[in-house]
């Protein structure tokens, strides 16, 4: 572990990072970056039934600085290792027999002081409410935590699906309403939603307001979403816009884990932040710890870098 006590919502934990749900995709890379550093693991995003992923191409490098929401038509690059990329997967799911099968051997095989959180996601049909919406979730989340899932994230942030779904933490109503229904189905375990870019500080004060009650923690952010084009300037993906993950978003979602931290403070909500978005060394990880995460989650970096945890860690035990 990394020298400290460390909790992830109240749970024991060897040290303060994890990954997010996004490169998991089942247990055996669960396990792969657990044995590297990563001490709470996300299993990617599930679902109550089975759903394909988006054709290809769904991965694409993009070329900009850093991103504050405002932009569109980011060029598109040809080198994967700049760090920053368009994601277009649409939160595809095996079927729940499948899932849960293996959400029950991957946490069997955790090491001690390492946690499996489970990110799952309603799945909206013609004609539901926001009711029937929010007993989805419930009844994933429920056979998550049967499964033997330490913690249970809801996602309620996927820029690259035009559905309810994907939207929920723009909809502070709704969201109370699904968080309300997964803090019934999962009692005591900890709960965390994963948001997106809130770029008003009024947007993000009404989201935790209509959140504290239920959940224990908030992960941000998912990422920012914008348009992508070609060498020609013609947009991919159908000109929607998608999710930009990794460097590009570091520093808006920083300063997002700052902004919810002090929205928290003053309003004296019991929440935990987790940040998420573009860390890629031990400095960015310090910068989410100070601005009022608890737990900082990398996922583009492992991708390009599998080691870096490891790195991360060798840098804290030389105290640098």
């Amino acid at each position: 572990g990394v020298p400290g006590n460390w909790t992830f919502c109240g749970l024991p934990v060897n040290s303060p990072l994890g990954m997010p749900a996004g490169p998991l995709l089942n247990g055996r890379w669960c396990l792969y970056y657990a044995s590297l550093g990563f001490d709470v693991v996300t299993y990617k995003t599930v679902r109550s039934v089975e759903r394909g992923c988006y054709e290809l191409p769904n991965l694409q490098a993009v070329t900009c600085g850093q991103l504050d929401g405002s932009e569109n038509d980011l060029p598109m690059a040809t080198d994967m290792k700049g760090g920053s990329w368009a994601v277009s997967f649409g939160m595809p799911s095996k079927s729940p027999d499948v899932w849960r099968a293996d959400v029950e051997q991957t946490r069997q095989q955790l090491r001690k002081g390492q946690l499996l959180s489970v990110s799952v996601v309603g799945t909206v049909q013609e004609g539901w409410s926001d009711e029937d919406l929010a007993r989805d979730y419930a009844h994933c989340a429920r056979w998550a935590v049967e499964s033997g899932a330490d913690a249970i994230e809801t996602n309620f942030s996927c820029p690259n699906v035009a559905t309810q779904d994907g939207q929920i933490f723009q909809q502070p109503t709704v969201a109370a309403i699904v968080t309300e229904a997964v803090r019934e189905a999962v009692g005591k375990t900890p709960y965390i939603i994963k948001i997106g870019h809130l770029p008003h500080f009024d947007q993000a004060r009404q989201l935790v307001d209509a959140v504290a009650p239920f959940v224990d923690a908030i992960a941000m952010t998912n990422s920012v979403a914008t348009t992508v084009v070609d060498d020609h300037g013609k947009r991919l993906f159908d000109g929607a816009p998608r999710g930009i993950c990794g460097t590009a978003i570091r520093e808006a979602s920083i300063e997002q884990t700052q902004s919810v931290a002090s929205i928290a403070a003053e309003s004296s909500a019991d929440l935990k932040l987790i940040g998420v978005g573009g860390a890629s060394n031990a400095e960015d990880v310090h910068r989410y710890l100070n601005a009022g995460a608890h737990a900082v989650h990398l996922a583009t970096a492992p991708m390009l870098n599998p080691l870096v945890a490891v790195e991360i860690r060798e840098r804290w035990s030389r105290g640098s």
